[in-house]
């Protein structure tokens, strides 16, 4: 009888340990049906389906194997199967949001680099959230799509891209950074009256007349920035508003901008043309001075106020030029002074010399026969 018992014990063991296998691989079995009506409800009711496009729910494999490294293995190829569906859902996320910018180009009016940029920034917080997903579902127990994630993915990046297509393009920003507009201006200040311009003129000339009044008004370096645009009228002020938000980092950068953009167009002499230059007859000796002087202003080359005298006496009618290198004035206004009286002269000398053709004998006429 002991061993009778002893010959029955394993084989019960053996058939107990098949029970136990068979109820485990139907177990199995059960699970991976459920997870596949859960897969096709979750399909179902996905708001990917709002949007014109279908989805295929990735196949899952029925588990009917008899052993756990097979069932190990069956596991892994569902899984697999799974992260390949997700990697279809995420192609057709990206078309999503290409048909949004398409609708968005021919509907909506506004700044085309501002609107690329928030594409841009979607498609990254896409990836990323993409990313998470993936790890999410690596360690999913279960085996299911996150869907509810995906969900509120699409919802975000939708509410996101109406929300800045419906902000207005003549939404003014500020075209300065940060750091520029938390300055505060000192105790005390009062903002001064500033020279206007309009984009004609001399824009360097500007410059420095609008440093001088700022640093007047106990400001400096980039506290300029915040006043300039008191500065500006006409299209110099349409050039400031329309300047892209907070790419200004610096009164340096923004004096080098808007140098640039109004360029002077003053037109530059040469030392040749200016050596050339001639009084021109019967054109007064001070407009020729006051000609002269200010076409050296425009030359490229640095002169000495001695040398710059000289060259203009030597562009003078020759009585003049002989007599004014004798004198050698030192100054502009003691040459415009002289030369004008030197002319003075010798018009009224012109005038004594001057003689009636009528009157033979050279009398005034009032003398009686």
């Amino acid at each position: 009888m002991d061993i009778q018992e002893k010959a029955v014990k394993p084989v019960n063991s053996k058939l107990a340990i098949s029970k136990s296998s068979s109820s485990s691989i139907k177990s199995v079995g059960v699970t991976t049906r459920n997870m596949s009506k859960k897969l096709k409800e979750s399909s179902q009711m996905s708001p990917l389906a709002d949007y014109s496009f279908t989805t295929n729910v990735a196949p899952v494999i029925v588990i009917n194997t008899t052993t756990i490294e097979e069932q190990l293995a069956d596991l892994t190829r569902a899984i697999e199967g799974l992260m390949k569906h997700i990697q279809e859902q995420d192609a057709q996320i990206a078309r999503l949001i290409n048909k949004a910018d398409n609708v968005d180009a021919s509907h909506v009016m506004g700044k085309q680099v501002e609107a690329h940029d928030e594409v841009e920034a979607s498609a990254k917080q896409h990836y990323t959230e993409r990313d998470k997903y993936a790890k999410e579902l690596q360690v999913s127990s279960d085996g299911l799509i996150p869907v509810d994630q995906l969900k509120e993915f699409i919802e975000g990046t939708i509410k996101s891209k109406i929300e800045g297509s419906s902000k207005s393009s003549l939404t003014y920003s500020k075209p300065y950074t940060p750091r520029i507009d938390s300055l505060k201006m000192p105790m005390g200040y009062q903002p001064p009256k500033f020279q206007q311009f309009d984009g004609k003129g001399n824009p360097k000339q500007h410059v420095a007349h609008f440093v001088e009044t700022c640093n007047n008004a106990g400001t400096y370096g980039d506290h300029l920035v915040k006043q300039f645009v008191r500065s500006l009228k006409g299209n110099a002020f349409d050039w400031y508003t329309d300047l892209e938000a907070g790419s200004i980092n610096g009164w340096e950068h923004l004096e080098q901008e808007f140098l640039n953009r109004f360029y002077n167009t003053r037109r530059t002499v040469s030392m040749v043309e200016l050596t050339n230059s001639r009084q021109w007859k019967e054109e007064p000796v001070v407009d020729y001075i006051n000609r002269w002087r200010n076409l050296s202003l425009n030359c490229k080359d640095r002169l000495s106020e001695a040398s710059a005298i000289e060259m203009c006496i030597q562009g003078m009618h020759w009585e003049l030029c002989y007599i004014l290198q004798a004198i050698k004035p030192n100054t502009f206004e003691e040459l415009a002074t002289r030369a004008h009286g030197i002319e003075m002269s010798f018009n009224c000398k012109e005038d004594e010399y001057s003689v009636d053709p009528n009157d033979d004998d050279g009398d005034d006429g009032d003398a009686t026969p």
